[in-house]
């Protein structure tokens, strides 16, 4: 096996779920090695103090009747701690079953820190030709066989076998330099404690840096947090502002979502009340639209309004968003050029009769009575269009419902007028955001962020009155399809 780490543990766990913080173990299985020579193996069902569910019996042969008279972990705690004392942990998707474990031993008020390393990386390292690394797939390719599968001891002895036909496919010294290549990891900063890194989830989310002090140095989010914080110190890929990070950076911070949208609703967020300093793009910024008048005899016939202007009721005469006035006069000057508009009739020139762009033949003579005003005023609209503001196309309030499916977190974001109103994740805070009125600042971001996931979502709950009871329509975590009204 990795004969080159002195003391390491192959190990596989069986559970009632996929989440630690409320599903159990009901079965353990390792086999110990020193030096690449198995010198111990160990195998235990666990009563998790739980029902197993039907699905996970058929899954896996254990039974609520096979546990029943089991050890619990609290039982065999001190004798698994033993086993893996002094060793590097290494299991398929061994986040998984490493997470279990240091849930298991907080809720007996222990920490486990352990080194890992995970075969499925390594299987992706050795055969990166091949689609799929799961124990199923490894079984297929490979044309090893296993009597007991989804049993504990049976996947850590398919482990063990792939490993040496590994050696045996590819050579044995391929396969510890991939090992060594995975256990090396990242070089970290010096101010940042490596222990961190076995606690970060490979889940959506949030994560924060921080300096010396309570203020983030720099927010990101991921739906991978583990791999996304661990690019940050890649040697190969650090950035002058990830070099900056590093030399100041002293502990990370994250937030679980449940998928992308609640990470990035979150990150943007976060970045707009906290104000890191290596963060750019999405701090705070004044819009500023253009505001086309209702009818002819209004001057000017077009304004550049500021946010406190910009409200979902009145995109039908708003067209563009602008981070800052210049920008929005430069978009207008270029629409009145390329449609030969007159700059004087719509008001960004002063001066009466016929405009200089006439003389110059770049305006069709709206000024000089040579274009009828009403002629003007459509093609001035039609040229806005495609700058449109588009009205928000549901009856009242919306729910975007995400779910994390290898975890089974649940997090419904609920939206109005374009604006994020919350993320909720239970009934009781719903009611509340469905019962509240609420007046949030329009956002950019949240506006061209939810466009774009309505387009292809359709998990969405529309909520078309605020006094509504959840006894009326679906809950907040069902699925069902909301119609959107037509703009």
């Amino acid at each position: 096996m990795f004969s080159t780490i002195p003391s390491y543990v192959i190990l596989d766990l069986e559970t009632t779920g996929a989440t630690p913080s409320y599903d159990r173990i009901t079965e353990i299985a390792l086999i110990r090695f020193e030096y690449g020579i198995e010198t111990q193996r160990w195998q235990t069902l666990v009563n998790p103090g739980v029902s197993i569910p039907s699905f996970i019996s058929r899954l896996t042969g254990i039974t609520n009747d096979m546990v029943q008279g089991a050890p619990t972990f609290e039982d065999v705690a001190s004798v698994l701690y033993d086993y893996l004392d002094g060793a590097v942990l290494a299991a398929h998707n061994v986040r998984f079953d490493y997470g279990f474990l240091k849930s298991e031993y907080q809720r007996l008020g222990a920490v486990l820190r352990q080194k890992v390393m995970c075969t499925v990386k390594l299987s992706r390292t050795l055969y990166p030709h091949h689609d799929g690394h799961s124990l199923d797939a490894i079984l297929a390719r490979h044309g090893l066989a296993c009597s007991a599968r989804h049993r504990a001891m049976g996947d850590v002895e398919l482990v063990v076998a792939y490993v040496e036909l590994a050696k045996q496919e590819l050579g044995e010294t391929a396969v510890l330099d991939a090992v060594d290549n995975l256990m090396h990891g990242p070089s970290l900063p010096p101010g940042l404690d490596s222990e961190f890194l076995g606690d970060i989830p490979d889940s959506p989310g949030v994560y924060l840096f921080y300096g010396a002090n309570e203020l983030p140095l720099y927010i990101g989010r991921s739906v991978a947090l583990r791999s996304r914080v661990l690019s940050h110190f890649s040697g190969d890929h650090a950035s002058v502002r990830d070099m900056q990070i590093g030399q100041t950076i002293k502990r990370v911070e994250w937030i679980e979502t449940a998928g992308e949208l609640g990470a990035l609703l979150l990150e943007a967020r976060l970045i707009r009340d906290r104000q890191p300093v290596y963060n750019r793009k999405l701090r705070a910024h004044k819009l500023f639209s253009l505001s086309v008048a209702a009818g002819l005899n209004q001057f000017p016939m077009v304004r550049v309004v500021s946010e406190e202007e910009i409200e979902p009721d009145v995109f039908e005469h708003l067209f563009g968003l602008f981070r800052s006035k210049r920008g929005a006069m430069k978009a207008l000057r270029e629409i009145i050029k390329g449609q030969k508009l007159c700059p004087r009739v719509i008001g960004i020139e002063c001066g009466k009769g016929a405009c200089f762009s006439s003389q110059l033949q770049q305006c069709e003579g709206v000024c000089a009575g040579q274009e009828k005003p009403e002629l003007h005023y459509l093609r001035l609209k039609l040229a806005l269009m495609p700058y449109r503001l588009k009205p928000w196309p549901y009856p009242g309030k919306i729910g975007v419902r995400e779910q994390n499916a290898t975890t089974g977190h649940v997090q419904l974001h609920v939206f109005q007028d374009w604006c994020h109103l919350k993320t909720v994740e239970d009934e009781n805070d719903l009611q509340d955001v469905l019962t509240t009125r609420n007046s949030p600042d329009f956002d950019l971001d949240t506006y061209k962020l939810l466009q774009h996931h309505l387009k292809t979502c359709t998990d969405v709950i529309s909520y078309e009155r605020e006094d509504i009871h959840f006894g009326e329509r679906p809950g907040p975590l069902m699925k069902s399809a909301g119609q959107p009204r037509q703009a």
